[in-house]
């Protein structure tokens, strides 16, 4: 399923999971240029298609592209417009984001639930320091509502662990978080909440975005916790902050295809 979920948006365009080496890879190839002056949003019989002088976008994989609702496509429709003289996917994140879904995951939304069920049996949120204080009390001050939350809202109980000793979860909560994921199995949805995940190392952070309990930016700092304290002590070289913003990005729209979907 990472074959899936790795690509398929461009095909060989972008070549490689990191987002900063996919960027490397994009310079040393010459990219289309652009062929179309107007884009659009269109009415069609499965929602909202997105057009480029009048004629409707494809998929890699030739699907037409369309969305069901017209926040969620003219998200694509300003990604088109804003490209300039040639066209670059690597600033597209949405638009690589609904190809994978459409092309990837709707083929196999559970092998895609199944792997964010993977990530939640390992969830980022139950791994705590033991030192230093200060780490300590930032990971309970971010962490802490999340997992409160899961336990009141989905009824799912996570046992926690210090270090990187592996915690086995109860079944029950498992399972619980399978009946949720099962009823947000569409793939725009599901492949949104995969991009959360696997962008934060936390399912629950993810499913506390979709519901509306966390916004963006208060998952992604939540999901980076641990590298912004090493960033605060020993600072960051000019490719891990490329590398993180070209991250951030992805999960920024991620999110806002989750809020667009709400129509």
């Amino acid at each position: 399923m990472r074959d899936i979920l790795s690509d398929l948006e461009a095909g060989k365009l972008l070549s490689d999971p990191d987002p900063v080496r996919r960027a490397q890879i994009q310079m040393k190839k010459p990219l289309p240029r652009r062929f179309y002056k107007t884009v659009s949003v269109a009415p069609a019989d499965a929602g909202f298609a997105v057009h480029l002088d009048g004629k409707p976008v494809r998929t890699p994989g030739k699907a037409l592209l369309t969305l069901p609702t017209e926040k969620a496509a003219s998200l694509v429709a300003d990604e088109f417009a804003a490209q300039g003289e040639t066209i670059d996917p690597v600033s597209m994140p949405v638009m690589r984001l609904v190809n994978t879904a459409l092309d990837g995951v709707a083929s196999d939304p559970q092998a895609v639930l199944e792997d964010i069920l993977r990530f939640a049996s390992s969830d980022l949120l139950c791994y705590r320091a033991d030192a230093p204080q200060g780490l300590v009390e930032r990971q309970n001050e971010l962490w802490d509502p999340v997992l409160d939350w899961a336990q009141a809202a989905l009824g799912a109980r996570f046992n926690l662990a210090e270090g990187i000793i592996h915690v086995e979860q109860p079944r029950e909560t498992i399972a619980v978080l399978g009946v949720h994921l099962a009823q947000r199995a569409e793939p725009l949805r599901l492949a949104a909440i995969h991009v959360m995940t696997s962008l934060t190392g936390s399912a629950l952070l993810a499913l506390a975005v979709e519901f509306g309990e966390l916004g963006g930016e208060a998952a992604w700092t939540a999901g980076h916790v641990d590298e912004d304290w090493q960033i605060e002590h020993w600072g960051q070289d000019a490719e891990a902050v490329a590398r993180r913003s070209a991250r951030k990005r992805d999960m920024m729209a991620a999110v806002g295809l989750i809020e667009a979907l709400e129509g």
